[in-house]
């Protein structure tokens, strides 16, 4: 199961990892009211879907007064999102996330994911934040650092300074970014994830250390454990025949073509 990205910054506050100040809005009049309330010069607009790519696609914006985010709030709502992660057919934007800006000096990436090859988990973070992280890893990566955690020994700070000082960080910063690396390790674990992901957690120029964005996948074998993230479903950002599947817990996965493959596992 998926969430946008105003749930998994939430799950973040939660566990501790500080984030920018940010309102979820319908409609326009609400994005207006939500940059005032917010306040500050510079706001981002940003299409609550379930895909990544959403620059590239048109579903983020920079607002320049509370005025603008109306605006741009007006034009994203009920447009057809077309990114790399979406296919050509796109999803529909039915909410934006009004943010507050910040002054971003540098970009890193961070993951947390399980290696099924040793069975272990792996926290991951680069120095490529904000670029499509597949690319990063075919073509440079020397950039990723990562660190295995095994699930028998968990996770220790150590870890989390193992990957800062991977990255070049120092000071501050370095310290910040220790932390949050280790809470998204307990975020994961805590949650049953079958991802945790920040791209770009940034660091600003006053050398604070924030996750800009953030996608959670959960494993849906795992959901019965945690009712409050169930509630947290959008089955508007599902195909229709998967979620009525998923009323007679069946394993529904659409794809192209016409040919269809029923299967029954052990």
């Amino acid at each position: 199961m998926n969430i946008h990205e105003y749930q998994a910054k939430e799950l973040l506050r939660k566990i501790g990892v500080p984030t920018l100040k940010g309102v979820l809005c319908t409609s326009p009049e609400e994005a207006l009211s939500a940059a005032k309330s917010l306040g500050g010069k510079v706001w981002v607009v940003k299409a609550q879907v379930h895909a990544g790519g959403r620059v590239k696609g048109g579903g983020i914006k920079i607002a320049k007064s509370p005025e603008d985010a109306h605006d741009l709030t007006q034009k994203m709502l009920g447009m057809r999102l077309v990114t790399p992660q979406t296919g050509a057919e796109g999803k529909i934007v039915h909410k934006v996330y009004i943010e507050e800006g910040c002054d971003i000096e540098r970009e890193i990436y961070a993951a947390v994911l399980m290696d099924s090859r040793i069975s272990a988990v792996d926290l991951k973070a680069s120095t490529a934040g904000g670029m499509d992280i597949e690319e990063v890893a075919e073509n440079e990566p020397h950039l990723i650092q990562k660190v295995v955690i095994r699930p028998g020994q968990g996770i220790s700070d150590f870890h989390g300074r193992k990957l800062a000082y991977g990255l070049g960080l120092t000071g501050d910063a370095a310290a910040a970014a220790s932390r949050i690396f280790v809470q998204l390790y307990r975020l994961y674990t805590e949650y049953d994830c079958a991802l945790v992901e920040v791209n770009p957690l940034v660091i600003t120029k006053d050398q604070r250390v924030i996750p800009l964005d953030c996608k959670i996948n959960f494993d849906s074998n795992a959901l019965y454990r945690h009712k409050d993230i169930r509630e947290m479903r959008d089955i508007l950002e599902e195909d229709p025949g998967e979620v009525e599947a998923s009323k007679f817990d069946l394993a529904y996965i659409k794809l192209d073509g016409n040919i269809g493959c029923l299967v029954n596992g052990a």
